[in-house]
């Protein structure tokens, strides 16, 4: 390599020096594309930026929720959140064993019985999945307005529980429990290294023990550079619309709809 060549090459990386179509491409997303390079090494940057990505990534996966940290005590309050929890009876068997977080604890069960109603239009619950982080940056701004928009239709809702050590299959139970019209699951996704703050909402329609991963439709990647707070909620309560219209979520409901 001739002397300075590095230094060329580092320099390529920098936001002034690319072609505006680059730019424009890098602004689409967040995964770290054309991030210029030392010789046949990341830069230095982007070396710090994947390990601070990665920490966090690792950061919200284990950690443990804390509803009145998380989300604040006068949130909780104003919602009328309550907790309870899967099978699992800790974060590690819950990430080793994700059949547990698909059912609730006996005395779990019991709390969300006597809390809520059942029969109603909508049930939204809460579940930490697999980021805390998620749940702490998004749901204190899209569980008001998802709330406000099932008040404006008129929509009966019932009380919402908070799931510690969630799973997506948790929504069948559930579905046996309260026989919501439809019911909607907001919980942490997988972190990755471009966010670890991205979460998913899981509409589906009429969940029963015996439902499928095809039963249901996800919204996905909520959070500050995927789907913003406002876009997701307006998604979520028309997809709740359509649910409601079609009497089906998921692959059924997708059949449908026409193409766009």
């Amino acid at each position: 390599m001739a002397q300075g060549e590095g230094n060329n090459e580092e320099q390529l990386a920098q936001p002034y020096d690319l072609p505006e179509i680059v730019k424009r491409l890098r602004a689409q997303t967040p995964a770290r594309l054309l991030a210029g390079r030392s010789g046949a090494a990341y830069l230095t940057s982007t070396q710090i930026e994947l390990r601070e990505a990665h920490a966090a990534a690792r950061d919200a996966v284990r950690t443990e929720l804390n509803l009145l940290v998380d989300l604040g005590e006068d949130f909780v309050r104003k919602w009328n959140l309550f907790e309870v929890s899967s099978l699992a009876a800790n974060k590690d068997e819950y990430l080793l064993r994700p059949d547990l977080g698909r059912r609730l604890n006996g005395a779990s069960r019991v709390e969300v019985k006597k809390r809520c109603t059942t029969g109603q239009d909508l049930q939204i619950v809460v579940g930490d999945g697999l980021s805390v982080t998620a749940i702490a940056a998004q749901v204190p701004r899209l569980l008001p307005l998802l709330c406000e928009g099932a008040q404006s239709r008129g929509w009966s809702a019932g009380a919402i529980p908070l799931i510690r050590y969630c799973r997506v299959g948790i929504l069948n139970e559930i579905g046996e429990l309260l026989s919501p019209k439809v019911a909607v699951l907001l919980t942490g996704e997988r972190p990755g290294l471009a966010t670890a703050e991205s979460l998913s909402a899981y509409v589906i329609y009429r969940p029963r023990l015996n439902s499928r991963e095809p039963d249901r439709t996800v919204i996905s990647n909520i959070h500050r550079r995927g789907i913003s707070i406002p876009a997701a909620s307006k998604k979520i309560t028309a997809l709740i619309d359509e649910a409601i219209a079609h009497r089906a979520t998921g692959a059924r409901l997708a059949a449908m709809l026409p193409l766009e």
